[in-house]
């Protein structure tokens, strides 16, 4: 078994638009409600929280309407394509308006467009990807994300978007949409859907390498008991991490500039690039050590990161803020590329939507509380609540992984010159 990686590669041209918006979206957007529109963090937090509203209950139903789709171009294509090319208007509207009312409409539709196609994207990484290579193409996929978030990034640093009271995004916007349109009509000319899925049912029949399925044939098609509640761990330990992490990512624009009194795209910079190095080498430490415990080595980073930044104040030395980041990049890339996989491990083919909506409704869940709370908590007691806060939280995600008893991968020993060619297995 060897992941075909230019396919993966292709297939994650998807994920890097995705990407690419959220970037944008989680850093001019509050920049703009609180400097343009003077709103403050609690009710910045309920516009930053609407995203996640929509999503708990778009994307699960967008991914089922996706496994029932049958056209020419696949069963996630046409929902890529149609949810690009809305949101890419929206957003370029949402840039060009000064009302406040118009703005929070071009904000709804942009967040609605997204959520079309957000579960069918991701959803088509396991369509065409038998499951014990599914770590593995999930650190490409993430790899692909995280590189768009950095071009974006680079683009904060270009068009100056940190500069306090900025309140003139546009060519930003326009910017951000480009590389979003371009990397549709990449995946538009080179992925195929159909044949790509059919081969990979194919594969998985010919290896018998999907043992969570035939658990579920026993119980008529229906999840065991002990399957049940380790997707509900798994959720769960999914739901704390994102409201740890989401608190940080939907903050850090304004804590940096406003607290730290610090540019935040160059320490989001960091912590990128600290994940992009570390997405293969992560897929590769799963498929020796399983995914449940290298995503508790994760958690771990995460964790030490954010206890160590709530420590940091203005005037103190920047690379140790670049340190900690970097941690926290390298821990949530080694989060991020296990723990979808061990959602859809228990998903069959013709549920693979389904189950991808479960794992995005209990992360949007986490991040529509996250942003109120954190931002009722900095108004408050101050910006010093945060990276505590967010600490918490990760924390807590640690102790319900460690009761995750299914969708891991089992390493198996190899021997001689097999030994040579590492595989998820």
């Amino acid at each position: 078994m060897k992941l075909n990686y230019k396919r993966t590669i292709l297939v994650g041209f998807a994920f890097f638009l995705i990407c690419a918006f959220w970037q944008a979206y989680d850093t001019i957007v509050p920049l703009i409600l609180t400097n343009k529109f003077q709103m403050k963090q609690t009710l910045s937090g309920v516009i930053m929280a609407l995203d996640n509203i929509f999503a708990v209950f778009m994307l699960p139903l967008f991914g089922n309407i996706s496994d029932k789709s049958r056209t020419r171009f696949g069963r996630r294509t046409p929902f890529i394509f149609i949810g690009t090319i809305a949101a890419v208007i929206f957003f370029i509207l949402l840039g060009f308006t000064n009302s406040l009312v118009m703005f929070i409409i071009f904000l709804l539709l942009s967040l609605i467009s997204m959520a079309i196609f957000r579960s069918p994207a991701v959803a088509l990484m396991p369509d065409v990807t038998i499951k014990p290579l599914r770590s593995k193409a999930n650190a490409v996929i993430n790899l692909m994300g995280t590189i768009g978030g950095i071009i974006i990034l680079v683009f904060a640093t270009v068009f100056k978007t940190s500069e306090q009271g900025k309140t003139d995004f546009r060519f930003y916007i326009i910017a951000v949409c480009a590389v979003m349109i371009v990397a549709l009509i990449v995946f538009l000319l080179t992925v195929k859907e159909p044949l790509w899925t059919k081969e990979m049912q194919q594969e998985t029949e010919r290896l018998g390498c999907d043992k969570e399925a035939e658990e579920r044939d026993t119980a008529n098609g229906k999840l065991t008991k002990g399957q049940f509640t380790s997707l509900i761990l798994i959720l769960a330990s999914v739901a704390l991490w994102y409201i740890g992490y989401n608190a940080v990512t939907s903050k850090y624009s304004v804590y940096a500039t406003d607290y730290l009194n610090v540019n935040y795209a160059t320490t989001l910079l960091i912590a990128q690039a600290a994940a992009v190095i570390s997405y293969i080498p992560v897929g590769i430490v799963a498929s020796k050590l399983g995914r449940k415990r290298t995503i508790l080595i994760g958690v771990l980073m995460l964790f030490c990161s954010f206890l160590g930044a709530a420590f940091i104040r203005e005037g103190s030395p920047a690379p140790i803020m670049y340190v900690l980041f970097a941690l926290a990049g390298i821990g949530w890339a080694t989060i991020n590329v296990n723990s979808f996989p061990m959602v859809v491990e228990l998903a069959k083919g013709s549920d693979v939507g389904k189950y991808t909506g479960f794992y995005y409704t209990a992360s949007m869940a986490a991040q529509i509380v996250t942003p109120v709370v954190s931002g009722a908590l900095m108004d408050a007691w101050g910006y010093k609540t945060l990276f505590p806060y967010a600490t918490v939280f990760v924390g807590l995600a640690f102790i319900t992984m460690m009761f995750v008893k299914h969708g891991d991968s089992k390493p198996e020993a190899k021997k001689g010159l097999e030994a040579l060619d590492v595989q998820d297995d």
